[in-house]
């Protein structure tokens, strides 16, 4: 497809399929599993066109029916899309366990994936230098050194071309140690203009007992905007050396997974779209809130005119 229009986000990633059961408890006794895609780079790209700014996706998949969802999801959601084909592996895999009403597990079945075996060849400049941001997480370099450097390949090119980088650290411990982790995620830091993390994200890369000294800490690493995503206490950045808080939004949660890409998707598209700093939080804040109301890592995603449901009570529109 072509590439989207000047302005947009591009990232890049590995989208899995993803598997889920209905019923709240162990997977072994489900009776069905309801069958979808996931991944964070393409769930902050579906979001961000959701909320009117264009996007764009990298990455690989199998030569299976898997990887063939994965593209025509993400295209038929009007992501542009290049999914590079690979012969030689499979597309990975997510599965999801509501072991109870609150706790969900996450099973990857992504070793030796289709998605891991991205490379810096996969990359086009073009479209990274049209690009409003390049948007990647610290999960990609997890995958193996090909999509370590593709990673870091796709934000040199960026930085070469004045494009800002946003870097959300993401880090999942499933896929590697914080030992291993922490240097990747700094240098990661160090390039990038946008930073976004919770605590525990953020203490992998630098030293702080609180929100305002780790956001400090961050920023002296060289990032513009510094992002802390705290959950129920809501948000907090740091823009430009001022400071900015927005309470969290109270929702019922159905379904956490996803919250951060969905804040990260509220974020970058006000970015894109010039808002000041405390309307871009606030319209994250709002963006991740609204996520955790319906189950599914992108579907519930909101629109811009979604958003003003947070404010309405039990109630029948007509």
């Amino acid at each position: 497809m072509s590439a989207p229009a000047v302005g947009g986000v591009v990232t890049l990633g590995e989208t899995m399929a993803l598997l889920w059961p209905p019923e709240v408890g162990p997977l072994r006794h489900a009776p069905a599993l309801r069958l979808g895609v996931a991944g964070a780079e393409s769930n902050v790209a579906v979001g961000v066109v959701r909320l009117g700014v264009p996007a764009a996706w990298v990455g690989r998949v199998g030569d299976d029916e898997f990887g063939r969802m994965v593209t025509m999801t993400l295209r038929g959601q009007g992501v542009h899309t290049t999914a590079v084909v690979d012969a030689e592996a499979r597309t990975g895999l997510m599965v999801k366990e509501r072991r109870t009403a609150r706790v969900t597990r996450v099973l990857y079945y992504r070793a030796g994936s289709a998605g891991s075996r991205l490379s810096p060849a996969d990359l086009d400049p073009a479209v990274i230098g049209a690009a409003g941001v390049l948007h990647v997480t610290g999960i990609t370099p997890a995958l193996s050194p090909d999509a370590r450097a593709a990673v870091f390949a796709a934000v040199e090119e960026a930085v070469g071309r004045g494009v800002p980088v946003s870097v959300d650290l993401n880090y999942r411990s499933a896929l590697w140690s914080p030992a291993d982790a922490g240097p990747v995620l700094r240098d990661l830091v160090r390039r990038a203009d946008v930073v976004m993390a919770t605590e525990d994200e953020a203490r992998l890369v630098v030293d702080g007992a609180d929100a305002r000294t780790l956001i400090g800490a961050l920023g002296a690493l060289g990032a513009a905007d510094v992002l802390l995503k705290q959950g129920a206490e809501g948000s907090v950045s740091a823009v430009d050396g001022a400071l900015y808080r927005v309470p969290a939004r109270p929702v019922a949660v159905v379904d956490s997974v996803g919250a951060g890409d969905a804040f990260g998707a509220g974020y970058l598209s006000g970015l894109c779209r010039g808002l000041p700093a405390d309307e871009r939080l606030a319209l994250a804040t709002s963006a991740g809130a609204f996520a955790v109301t319906v189950p599914g890592d992108w579907e519930g995603l909101p629109t811009l005119a979604d958003l003003a449901l947070l404010d309405e009570g039990d109630t029948v529109l007509r």
